[in-house]
């Protein structure tokens, strides 16, 4: 059976009470889904949604992580910290990241073996610009990202992994890659990882598309194969809408 993750990366949004509000309403959902459910809030907000998801299955995950364990970082918060809160999952090297705050693939490279340490499930964005798809080398950097964000890692690391495909030109554009542009890309990234960790690795990785993915076009996505489910932005911050996405997968599985 073909796995999925939808994951709701809420940025910076919600009150702690508006938190536990969504939560009680996604709780109130009746449908028993066989695909991952995830949350990815602000740190503010971690705590709370862990006490409220307790029992369900629900995963929560964090948006940021530092690669140290403790030393003079303000404003930064560490893997022992996400890992006291019983945290599932930690987004690394959202396109946000790399252009607002200065993170690299170097810095991205040392915050996956962080996590990977502890036992937080990664979720590793890579994706191109608009200038760099319209000059034809979005492979070409994609390739690059991901040869040196995996760099030093084994196969059974990178098993453990999630890669999200976001191209950085369909981040709350509204705009979205065509299905056939991202289930190519997802299909490249599959591609690379069995050339660089073997087919097992490749085979087993859960590969999510992320990009103004909403109902409207979420099962066409979600169908194509190489692409193992959704990075949910906008969509994911009302449960009406999140849940559409989620019925998606759902219903690709049964």
């Amino acid at each position: 059976m073909k796995k999925f993750l939808i994951a709701g990366n809420w940025k910076m949004n919600k009150s702690i009470a508006e938190a536990r509000a969504f939560a009680e309403q996604l709780k109130g959902e009746q449908i028993d889904y066989p695909e991952q459910l995830s949350i990815i809030a602000p740190f503010t907000q971690l705590q709370s949604l862990k006490s409220e998801f307790e029992g369900t299955g629900i995963k929560v995950g964090a948006q940021n992580v530092h690669f140290e364990k403790s030393g003079a970082y303000t404003g930064e918060i560490s893997v022992p910290m996400l890992k006291e809160l019983g945290i599932d999952l930690c987004v690394v090297g959202h396109s946000e990241r790399r252009e607002y705050f200065a993170e690299t693939d170097e810095t991205v490279n040392l915050k996956l073996k962080a996590l990977l340490a502890a036992g937080i499930t990664p979720i590793l964005c890579v994706g191109e610009s608009l200038e760099v798809r319209e000059a034809g080398t979005a492979m070409l950097f994609v390739s690059g990202q991901i040869t040196e964000d995996l760099n030093g890692l084994t196969p059974e690391e990178v098993s453990q992994i999630v890669i999200a495909y976001e191209p950085i030109w369909a981040i709350g554009t509204g705009k979205t890659a065509s299905p056939e542009q991202a289930e190519e890309m997802c299909g490249f990234i599959r591609g690379m990882v069995e050339g660089l960790f073997g087919t097992d690795t490749a085979e087993a990785m859960i590969i999510q598309y992320g990009g103004s993915m909403k109902p409207t076009n979420a099962h066409e996505l979600l169908a194509k194969p190489d692409i193992n489910g959704g990075l949910i932005g906008g969509a994911s911050l009302e449960v009406g809408t999140f849940m559409e996405i989620a019925k998606a997968a759902f219903e690709l599985q049964r």
